[in-house]
């Protein structure tokens, strides 16, 4: 072998390695990317997750079967597969949202059988490697490093998707730019090539102008399929890192979702902020000190914010991109009066339950206006263990009031908050006062809350106290009556080790999808 061969077959050989680690790194991202969409589609995420991560194993599992069925041509097939994968991984997001609007009742057959096909195809990868660098290095060499570059992409990928791609790129422009990775793995491969090239060249060429041109209007072709999932015109559409936002708008009704989840609509948005608040507020006689738990919208510490004894309120709310849409979105800002502008008003951008652990301070009233405990993550939200470092936080006499998703759509779900916050007193601790109230919200149907405290609770001493739109005195004591239809559950309390409301809340919301 000339020395010239040597050297083009070592710089091959290393072009080959390289190649690995690219594509684990794809690969696995594509793999978050249908996570994090089947989970924000379908919801509840840990389900979501383990289809998907089953969907993909299973997948991969036929594409290493199906790969020794290729005999000869070994690179130029990889070079085929690559661009497949470049093809259908960079635009498998976009593909997602464009079934999801045009195809919702068989969204789930279709998008597991997107997720199989790339599955199939990252399945083929990286056998066809190692018998590429078989017969460079032999079985022993060829398998370990193969293997090993294997493990520290996806490493990389894992680390990469959420730190980076997420919030830097968006669902959509994550996997196109990592689908073009894979076709510059397509590009090397071909530059490997003996004769032929030309037809491949050809066809990476076609491969990567589309995904550019996906790459250049992701965003817009989301907008478009979200726009007809949506009832109203999206006038705002962000993937953070936690969570999918988008604002709506017809006419004078200004909606946000997260995660497709309606959190207020404006045309009723008091109903449900002043029922929130005011109880709370008003079993406390002049409360100073306020803990709004999640409420990154402002909507509530605008109502909290009517109380003129109020000195200081803490809001914490883990997306900073919400606190930020609030501050600064003309939108939110006529409906919450600037309130996170108010000097009296503190932002925490920070997990809930995390604060309550590392905080040492104390509140007259905290009020959590937190995520249905859609899926098992949230559930942990309305846990014993979570309303007892809330309980710990209170002053002596404070009170804390929650919302707690549908009596009507989901009574398991509330009574098991009722019961779960009742149970969470302590058995050294006074007696919990607990008192659950609901209200007719129009965007969400009945609606339910919980108030607690340590000191006597009475609805007939409950007065509104300050300006509201929707609450009065009656109002508000009607609110703690429920008819037969609400009556109270014997249901189980929540807890971190077994989320049970997680499976309360789907049961319940299942009936009426």
């Amino acid at each position: 072998m000339s020395e010239r061969s040597s050297t083009l077959r070592d710089a091959g050989r290393w072009v080959l390695l390289g190649s690995v680690f690219v594509i684990a790194a794809c690969g696995l991202v594509y793999e978050l990317v249908a996570g994090a969409v089947s989970s924000y589609l379908m919801g509840d995420a840990v389900t979501q997750f383990s289809l998907v991560i089953g969907a993909f194993l299973s997948a991969m599992g036929v594409g290493a079967y199906l790969a020794r069925f290729v005999r000869r041509r070994l690179l130029r097939t990889f070079v085929e597969v690559e661009i497949l994968i470049g093809l259908v991984g960079g635009c498998s997001s976009i593909a997602m949202f464009a079934i999801n609007a045009f195809a919702q009742p068989v969204f789930p057959v279709l998008f597991y059988g997107l997720c199989g096909s790339i599955g199939v195809l990252v399945g083929i990868e990286i056998p066809l490697l190692i018998r590429i660098l078989r017969d460079m290095d032999g079985v022993r060499e060829a398998l370990s490093r193969v293997l090993a570059l294997d493990y520290l992409g996806a490493l990389l990928g894992a680390v990469a998707f959420p730190l980076l791609a997420l919030p830097l790129l968006g669902l959509s422009r994550a996997s196109v730019v990592f689908g073009l990775l894979n076709l510059a793995v397509a590009g090397c491969g071909i530059l490997l090539l003996e004769r032929r090239r030309l037809g491949m060249a050809l066809r990476l060429a076609g491969a990567s102008a589309l995904l550019l041109a996906a790459l250049a209007g992701s965003s817009r072709l989301v907008g478009f399929f979200e726009d007809l999932v949506y009832q109203d015109s999206v006038i705002l559409a962000e993937q953070t890192r936690y969570q999918r936002i988008v604002l709506t708008r017809w006419r004078d009704d200004v909606r946000l979702y997260l995660n497709g989840h309606i959190q207020f609509s404006s045309v009723d948005e008091a109903r449900y902020h002043e029922s929130l608040v005011h109880p709370a507020m008003a079993a406390v006689p002049h409360p100073r000190t306020v803990l709004l738990l999640g409420a990154g919208d402002g909507l509530a510490a605008r109502e909290v914010l009517k109380h003129e004894s109020v000195e200081s309120v803490t809001l914490v709310d883990i997306d900073p991109a919400v606190t930020e849409l609030a501050s600064t979105r003309d939108e939110l800002l006529a409906l919450n009066g600037g309130s996170l502008q108010s000097p009296r008003v503190t932002v925490v951008n920070h997990d809930a339950m995390t604060f309550l652990e590392e905080d040492r301070s104390f509140y007259d009233v905290i009020l959590a206006d937190l995520p249905d405990p859609s899926t098992d993550s949230l559930a942990k939200l309305y846990s014993d263990a979570f309303y007892t470092l809330a309980l710990r936080r209170l002053s002596e006499g404070g009170a804390i009031a929650t919302q707690a998703t549908s009596p009507f759509y989901a009574p398991d779900a509330y009574w098991c908050a009722v019961e779960t916050l009742a149970a969470s007193a302590g058995p050294e601790q006074p007696p919990l006062n607990v008192l659950p109230y609901h209200v007719h919200v129009p965007s969400f149907g009945e609606w339910g809350f919980v108030l607690a405290s340590r000191a006597e609770l009475s609805p007939e001493a409950l007065t509104v106290q300050v300006p509201t739109r929707f609450l009065t005195d009656d109002a508000l004591r009607a609110m703690f009556a429920f008819g037969k239809d609400l009556d109270r559950r014997t249901v189980q309390v929540n807890r971190l080790e077994r989320p049970i409301i997680a499976r309360y809340y789907a049961r319940g919301w299942r009936t009426y999808e």
